[in-house]
């Protein structure tokens, strides 16, 4: 299996040793987890803040890998707190693309943990299919 890092400055820098994001065999796009942090490094303030911020993060590394929204087939988010669930997939649903778009919403997976790293809120670590 080849693998290719995928790095860009328009998301938030990496915290440690790992990659803002891997291309594997060429089709398979794996992004590290996404944390409401800015270009920056500087988190966000509140849950909708950060919601937004992690999405547009990850929008971002997809871009950079010559992907969109709509090539994501799956998502796994980890919340600090369950109750801003419904918060979260509210941004999350509307930031989706449509179906017209994709023909399937991707799958997901989404959990409590006792902590995220910088005091982050939310963090969403996505896989996508290269269209190329």
């Amino acid at each position: 299996m080849h693998k290719t890092r995928i790095q860009t400055n328009a998301a938030a820098p990496v915290l440690g040793t790992y990659s803002q994001g891997i291309r594997a065999s060429g089709d398979i796009i794996f992004l590290s987890g996404q944390t409401g942090r800015n270009e920056d490094g500087d988190m966000e303030t509140g849950i909708e803040a950060q919601t937004h911020r992690t999405l547009a993060n990850i929008d971002a590394v997809l871009n950079s890998a010559g992907c969109t929204r709509g090539d994501i087939a799956k998502v796994t988010l980890l919340m600090a707190n369950i109750k801003d669930y419904k918060v979260i997939d509210q941004i999350y649903a509307a930031w989706l693309p449509g179906d017209t778009v994709t023909p399937a919403k991707p799958t997901r997976t989404a959990f409590q943990v006792p902590a995220l790293p910088a005091g982050a809120l939310l963090m969403i670590e996505v896989t996508a299919i290269s269209p190329t």
